[in-house]
């Protein structure tokens, strides 16, 4: 196994030998439960489905809950496939904990960011805004000219406009494993990951 789903607990800070101050994100990796093991034979590749946090029963459906019972796991919330490689012996129903990283593993985190709502360019886009005298009381935030008159009389796609700011997958790679509680079932990242506080996390090996 190369990889984990959690949960964001908040950030938090460690210090090391030399008494630096590191500024740390604290993940509540796992633990996961093997649901499914995906063949070459069967389904045309290598996989290991695995399942994060606890459902209740009358909360999932059918289709799912005996999906869950040929595994003899109880319904999970989060399902997640990672590769298998070759040689990796892994049974169905097997616990997968935060205990397959260790301090000083490069590790890639995904999760989706804050969602912000609407939001206009000064905002989402870092545009600066019009000028602030010269009679410019409605234009101190506006976006400005976004194309021209009659050629091509048209806006051209992918222009910097208001909309719906933030929400999406965001992968970060290479952060580094700082400190491992295995009792906590925690992840100590340095810097910042995606997502607000009990947000959804994916932490995979580099």
């Amino acid at each position: 196994m190369n990889g984990l789903i959690g949960k964001k607990v908040g950030m938090s800070r460690l210090f090391d030998s030399d008494g630096e101050n590191i500024p740390v994100s604290v993940i509540q990796a796992g633990p996961c439960v093997v649901v499914q093991i995906k063949t070459k034979n069967n389904d045309g590749y290598r996989a290991v489905q695995v399942g994060y946090s606890n459902k209740k029963q009358k909360k999932t459906n059918n289709p799912m809950i005996g999906h869950f019972k040929k595994a003899g796991v109880e319904p999970k919330n989060y399902l997640m496939e990672f590769p298998l490689r070759k040689g990796q012996k892994i049974k169905i129903g097997q616990v997968i904990a935060v205990d397959i990283f260790k301090e000083g593993d490069v590790v890639n985190i995904s999760g989706f960011s804050k969602g912000k709502g609407f939001a206009g360019v000064v905002k989402r886009h870092g545009f600066h805004g019009g000028p602030k005298s010269h009679g410019k009381s409605d234009q101190l935030r506006a976006a400005g000219s976004i194309g021209q008159s009659s050629d091509p009389s048209r806006v051209w796609p992918g222009m910097k406009m208001p909309g719906h700011m933030g929400n999406k997958k965001v992968l970060i790679k290479n952060l580094k494993v700082v400190s491992v509680d295995k009792d906590k079932h925690h992840l100590y990242i340095k810097g910042p990951v995606p997502g607000p506080r009990n947000g959804i996390v994916v932490v995979t090996k580099s």
